[in-house]
């Protein structure tokens, strides 16, 4: 496969994937902001929204003060901001239609058909009470075109570049969801008890990456804690956010593409590194390490290996 196509499978992927991510996290600051007294140390909830999706610098030089409509703008339709679901879902069409005659028709039209629809939005139409319906058509429309991936495309090198870009994107999110407000996360907020403070922003953050729910099913038996819900979100394999989960599904994927080219690049070394220091982790020698020092250092792994990869087989 040539490097170019490679190339545009995997941003095709990492950018609906992106898309679909920052919808939740202006669904979890929509939702907090209409609870009153969630105070986050200072950082309101979207300018937490922001920090997250790494655009905060991007948003301050174009508006004077943060408010909710400039950050759903800013976020949801901005042309100028590279995050933003409208470029995300532009670029994802652009990558999609550069490979058009190597994807199928239902993988292509899920993408093209949500760019259709979403380009006819009138931003000036989302009023705030309207958000949270056109963030659920946003996510499901991602889960559409994921479905469209698992249940069409052939299991070639094609596939394992889509995969890839897809669970890079989804480790570096969560990495980054964690890392914003590891502080939460922190044991001491265990021995102060399930306040309504500290409930609020683990709620969020478990709503911020879809596991709100089936963290209930994890830990059926024990109250939201910060030990737990850090651990479900790194190192639990069978949550499909989690790191653990998705450096398994990276380590799986890039050890096919090993077969299918028949030799081992030393991205496809990075990433069984990667996964092999995660299952040897235990999230109490993590906390004793330092839990915002163990997220930064993951963001830069994923990124060295996203980078080595497009290194390995010329992403253009």
């Amino acid at each position: 496969m040539l490097g170019r196509t490679a190339s545009s499978l995997f941003w095709m992927s990492r950018y609906l994937e992106r898309a679909q991510n920052t919808a939740k996290l202006l669904e979890v600051a929509n939702r907090a902001a209409m609870v009153p007294n969630t105070g986050h140390s200072g950082l309101d909830e979207w300018r937490i929204a922001l920090l997250t999706s790494g655009t905060e610098l991007g948003y301050r030089a174009k508006m004077d003060e943060i408010t909710a409509r400039g950050v759903i703008n800013y976020m949801v339709f901005d042309k100028q901001n590279t995050s933003s679901v409208r470029t995300c879902l532009e670029t994802a069409r652009n990558n999609a239609r550069a490979v058009r005659t190597g994807i199928t028709s239902e993988l292509w039209e899920a993408l093209n058909t949500t760019w259709i629809e979403f380009a006819e939005v009138n931003p000036q139409s989302i009023t705030q009470d309207k958000l949270p319906e056109f963030l659920s058509w946003i996510s499901q429309r991602s889960h559409l075109f994921r479905g469209a991936l698992l249940n069409t495309i052939l299991r070639d090198d094609g596939y394992f570049f889509s995969q890839l870009g897809h669970f890079v994107e989804r480790a570096d999110n969560t990495a980054r969801i964690l890392n914003t407000q590891y502080w939460v996360l922190l044991p001491d907020n265990d021995v102060i008890g399930d306040g309504s403070m500290e409930r609020t922003q683990w709620t969020g953050i478990l709503r911020a990456l879809s596991g709100l729910r089936s963290y209930r099913f994890a830990y059926p038996d024990a109250k939201l804690k910060a030990l737990n819900i850090a651990e479900f979100l790194i190192l639990r394999k069978e949550m499909p956010r989690s790191l653990a989960h998705c450096y398994d599904w990276i380590d799986e994927t890039t050890d096919d593409l090993a077969q299918f080219y028949g030799e081992r690049q030393q991205s496809i070394k990075l990433a069984a590194s990667i996964w092999k220091e995660l299952r040897e982790q235990d999230m109490r020698d993590i906390y004793q390490n330092g839990l915002h020092d163990f997220l930064t250092d993951f963001i830069g792994k994923n990124n060295a290996f996203a980078d080595q990869l497009s290194r390995d087989y010329n992403f253009a």
